[in-house]
Parts: structure tokens; sequence; C-alpha cells
């Protein structure tokens, strides 16, 4: 009996040991206090960085940020490694299925528009392209004025964005090449003609100062796209208005399922301020930050 009544004290005193323990790694994080990791999109990296190092600033908080291929970010954060994501997507059906398996309804925060950028080399002659002529390259057919296309890495949300618009499940062997990174990209398109690269538009508008010279070296392309007549850059103007054809929207997918840094660096890119590194960087925030005027009854001369 005294070996029973031992054992059963024994799993209590565990059970409530790991129950505490459980407790105690969440009570020390909250909305803005505590540790936490974020996989951001690789194509999305720069402006993150900036997010991150105003909201640390800020807050009593540090967010350890791991950067991926979009397909290996949806993996690891469906594998529980980690609950927050910057996504220029939203969960599947198949995603959001193993998220309710397990009790937890991810919340999605909308953050900013972004754009797939089309850049060329500065010597080349065309800074127009028409994306009927891109989708049929990447169809395998024969297109005048396209050399190569060059991405990133194959499991990148750009390869993704560009293989559904083109209507292809993976990008083909024949005059399209992919590498590591973005800046891998801009000095490949840098150094070779007639090549046109495939890039977040973020590296672009913000890039290392190393890699000043070769964005220097390389021109933006302006899009013609379905059911278009004219030619559009990626700029802010031209995304707000919905005349840029490779603009997505990129959110925060948070699936702690709990209120966590998760939810409160959430709202901090989404409020004024993370708006307004956003509008900074290049992209356009999802909400754009109003302006304030100062109105005076009376106009005083400053200068005596």
């Amino acid at each position: 009996m005294n070996t029973f009544f031992k054992s059963v004290s024994l799993i209590v005193l565990v059970f409530t040991f790991n129950a505490c323990n459980n407790s105690n790694k969440t009570s020390q994080e909250t909305i803005l206090k505590g540790n936490a990791t974020l996989l951001v999109d690789a194509t999305l990296m720069p402006v993150m960085e900036d997010q991150i190092e105003i909201f640390e600033n800020r807050y009593d908080a540090k967010i350890k940020m791991i950067v991926k291929s979009e397909v290996e970010v949806v993996q690891t954060l469906v594998k529980d490694t980690s609950s927050i994501a910057v996504l220029s997507r939203k969960l599947n059906p198949d995603e959001l299925k193993i998220f309710s398996n397990r009790k937890i309804i991810p919340k999605i925060t909308p953050i900013a528009l972004d754009a797939v950028a089309l850049i060329i080399n500065k010597n080349s002659n065309d800074t127009i392209v028409d994306i009927k002529d891109v989708i049929s390259f990447m169809n395998g057919k024969n297109t005048p004025g396209i050399k190569g296309l060059v991405f990133d890495n194959p499991n990148s949300s750009t390869v993704r964005y560009m293989n559904n618009l083109a209507g292809i499940s993976s990008i083909p062997q024949k005059g399209v090449f992919s590498f590591g990174t973005n800046n891998e990209v801009i000095k490949f398109v840098n150094d070779n003609d007639g090549m046109i690269g495939v890039v977040g538009l973020n590296w672009l508008t913000q890039p290392r100062p190393e890699m000043q010279k070769f964005v220097d070296g390389i021109i933006i392309m302006s899009v013609k796209g379905k059911n278009q007549s004219d030619f559009f850059a990626p700029d802010q103007n031209n995304i707000a208005e919905g005349k840029y054809a490779l603009a997505r929207e990129i959110y925060i997918v948070n699936c702690q399922g709990f209120s966590g840094l998760g939810m409160g660096f959430a709202s901090f890119v989404a409020g004024d301020i993370g708006q307004r590194i956003i509008l900074k960087s290049g992209l356009l925030p999802y909400k754009v930050p109003p302006r304030k005027l100062s109105i005076r009854n009376q106009i005083t001369n400053d200068k005596k």
C-alpha cells in the first residue's frame, strides 16, 4: 500500500513540476517582453531587420530572426520549431488544418504591399518588359529580348509567385537559373548583359553598403501586365494604385496560440511606427500613416 501511494505521489509531483515549468515559460513572455524567434522569408529580410531593431530598442524584448526560403519557413513553422513567421502568402488549407489539430487558430496580420522586381543590366537597351513574354519564356518558348531568367532560390517566394503566374509547377531547366540569395542575383545581372533577375523589391530599395555598387549597375524594369496598355515601374505610387502587375501582400503569421511576443510584434509592425518604417523602406504600408498638419490662425514673421 505504501508503495502504491508513493508511486501516485511521484506521478503527481512530476505532473505538477512539468505544468509549472510550462507555465513559467509562458509567463516569462508577454506581448512586449521576453524572447522569441521570427522566421522571415529571405526576400523580405531588409525591412524586417529594421522592424526588429526598433522594436527591441523600445521594449524589453529580444527577437531572433531566422532567414530562410519560403518553403523552409513554412516547413519550420508547421513543425512547431517556431511560431511566428513573415510570409508573402497566407497559409493554405492543409497548413491551417495542422494548427487546427493543435487547437491553434493562426492570426494573420497584413503589414505591407511588396513587389517582385525584374532587373536587367544597366548596359541593356531594354528597360521595359511585357509580362506575357516572361510567361511565354517560363513555359519554354523562344522569346525575343529575354536571354534568361535568374532567381534567388528554387524554394523562394519569387519562384512560387512567378510559377503561379505562368501556370507551371516548377521552373524550367532551360534558360532559367537560381542561386542562393537575392544579392547573388543582383551581382550576376550586374555582370551579365541580357539576363533578367527576379528579386524582392526591398533588396533594391535598401541595399547593404557593399551592395550599392552592384545595385547602381542594374535597372529596375517597368512591366506591362495582362490587359494593360502601358508599362509601370514598381514604385510606391504604382503599387498603391494597383498598376504594377507583380505586387503582393506581406503578412505576419502568428501561431503561438497565446498572448506572446508574436501578438505584440505584429501589432507594432501594423501600427503607426511600424508602417512608417515600411514606408521609408520603399515598400507600401498596408495602412499609410497619416500626415499631421499644424494649422495656425496667424502667420508670424520669424525673419527679423
